[in-house]
């Protein structure tokens, strides 16, 4: 039998990455992408049913396509006992997935790991449950405690102010409520690493990606514990060592020195960033790293003051960190400027 052709696995790959977001319109994203003919597309489409990889609902106009199911296993354990992380991989979760790359294998198990190692030791809960869903595209974890809560434990174990400024603290990285046994890397590496990571907690989220303003997702929520979901694609190229080498330094201690973090989780509710305060709040723990890169996606404007603190004050008293700057618009650019040329 012969193999398929470069571009027969290019398309095919693209179907199969795309049907998620584009069950009705997969035809025509796929004949548009490709330039090739509606027919051509539904070829392939055919083709990935008959292996059994999607599958079809409807006709015609209500035609929709989705990926097959190939796992949808949950379980749960009881933390009260001498449960161990490598334990619940290994012979829990590691057996239940199908034909995964090497690379993919391998961040999965790092993730899987760390979250279910975070759970062990810092939900203070009594029972934990981890779902696994695979298809022929993606693969997605659940791993769901019935704690504390992460927020409210970072919250009270590092006296902040309120839960919403452990999500901030969160996203840079470093951060542990026991440093004796733990680096504080976990959360920030796992969510480098999948393409989807997002931690809710008792109406509040936590994901790198989406950096909305509001990370509240239902104030009156009494839902306990934390809940942790992350999904990459099978197809995905990522390894573990790029993901690191893009947050060590390049010296020989091989050390976690730089990091990036969404500047829009230093609002609460509608805030506008323009106090000395809220750049203090931002900058908290900067000098643990060498590097750090401010993401302004879905940040309008800044104030004077604001960008003065970061931008003049914190650089000029911290000459060894190196901060810059990516998603700004015009008016961000223009008062980064004028706060760097102040000559005071």
């Amino acid at each position: 039998m012969r193999k398929p052709r470069k571009k027969t696995i290019e398309i095919r790959n693209f179907i199969l990455d795309n049907i998620a977001n584009h069950s009705r319109d997969i035809t025509l994203l796929t004949s548009d992408h490709f330039d090739i003919s509606r027919p051509a597309v539904l070829r392939h489409i055919q083709k990935l049913i008959d292996e059994g990889t999607i599958v079809v609902h409807g006709k015609t106009r209500d035609r929709r396509y989705e990926l097959k199911i190939i796992v949808d296993e949950a379980f749960s354990f009881s933390l009260a006992t001498d449960v161990e992380e490598d334990k619940v991989w290994r012979h829990l979760v590691r057996p239940m997935l199908k034909e995964i790359p090497g690379n993919v294998m391998s961040i999965c198990e790092y993730g899987m790991s760390e979250m279910i190692n975070n759970v062990i030791d810092h939900s203070e809960g009594t029972e934990a449950e981890i779902h696994v869903t695979q298809t022929a595209a993606r693969i997605a974890f659940h791993v769901i405690d019935n704690g504390i809560g992460i927020f409210k434990k970072i919250q009270r174990d590092l006296h902040l102010g309120e839960p919403r400024q452990a999500i901030l603290e969160l996203s840079k990285g470093k951060l542990t409520t026991d440093p004796d046994r733990h680096t504080g890397e976990g959360i920030f590496f796992t969510s480098r690493m999948f393409d989807s990571f997002v931690v809710c907690s008792e109406g509040l989220f936590f994901s790198p990606r989406d950096t909305g303003v509001d990370r509240q997702l239902d104030p009156r929520s009494d839902e306990v514990g934390t809940t942790v979901s992350m999904g990459i694609s099978i197809l995905s190229s990522r390894t573990l060592h790029e993901v690191f080498d893009r947050y060590t330094s390049d010296d020989f201690e091989y050390t976690f020195s730089k990091t990036d973090v969404p500047v829009a989780l230093a609002t609460f509710e509608d805030e506008n960033l323009v106090s000395r305060s809220q750049a203090r709040r931002l900058l908290a723990r900067f000098h643990e790293f060498q590097e750090v890169s401010l993401d302004f996606s879905d940040v309008d404007t800044i104030g004077q003051a604001f960008s003065d603190e970061i931008f003049r004050v914190f650089s000029r008293n911290n000459p060894d960190i190196e901060i810059t700057t990516i998603n700004t618009n015009e008016q961000i650019e223009r008062m980064i400027r004028r706060v760097r040329s102040d000559p005071q």
